[in-house]
């Protein structure tokens, strides 16, 4: 296993609990857009307790940045990463996951679950191949909603919200179902990439299937 020691050099909310942290780049770690590592603060008795967030810079950066959902209540690894400043350093081991771009498509996303589209669609941008692509994106309510200029500006019409626990202008209310979809999405033969809580997980291929999705145009991390 690799284990990497970075430097943070800036560390910001960019919702009112989604922290954006850039750290310096180690010489050899390389990864494909969509991909993750565990991160672990490097404190006394959190060396050990690691946790896996996606990279959300392009590879050909000179920093990294992760994109991280916090959860002040459950006192664990996000909570100690909101403690953290410039110039504190934080574990990165081995680069994995399974989610990757492999054509024009459809991504479904639950709250956190967008980070992994975050640094696929930037490569895309950058590319000029964002073409087609379109983005749903669930969350509870506005204020949750990750980098939603960003999002805005890459896709325009293509970046749709939906929001369970808020009724607000100009975005869809409730949860993600079949109707939903069909009303969104009129070729089910796209590639689909999909990452979110397990519920919603579950929820989503059931509904692929039924909708004669192919699970091979399926792309989601490994269970």
């Amino acid at each position: 296993m690799s284990r990497f020691k970075v430097t943070i050099t800036s560390i910001r909310f960019i919702t009112h609990d989604v922290l954006q942290i850039r750290t310096e780049k180690p010489s050899g770690l390389t990864f494909t857009p969509g991909q993750a590592t565990e991160i672990f603060v490097d404190k006394p008795g959190w060396e050990q307790e690691g946790r896996p967030f996606t990279f959300t810079s392009l590879p050909s950066d000179s920093h990294l940045e992760f994109t991280i959902k916090t959860y002040p209540s459950r006192k664990g690894v996000t909570n100690e990463l909101r403690t953290l400043s410039a110039g504190d350093t934080i574990i990165l081991n081995d680069v994995f996951g399974a989610i990757e771009y492999k054509g024009e498509g459809v991504f479904i996303a639950g709250g956190a679950g967008v980070t992994p589209f975050i640094c696929i669609l930037r490569s895309l941008a950058v590319e000029n191949k964002i073409g087609n692509n379109k983005l749903i994106f669930a969350n509870k309510t506005k204020a949750d909603i990750i980098l939603r200029e960003e999002f805005e500006r890459l896709l325009g019409e293509n970046f749709i919200n939906i929001l369970s626990d808020e009724n607000a202008p100009g975005h869809a209310h409730g949860l993600i179902t079949e109707e939903f979809l069909k009303a969104q999405v009129p070729d089910f033969t796209r590639m689909f990439y999909l990452c979110g809580p397990p519920p919603m997980m579950d929820a989503l291929e059931a509904q692929m299937a039924r909708l004669g999705v192919d699970p091979n145009r399926i792309v989601k991390e490994e269970s």
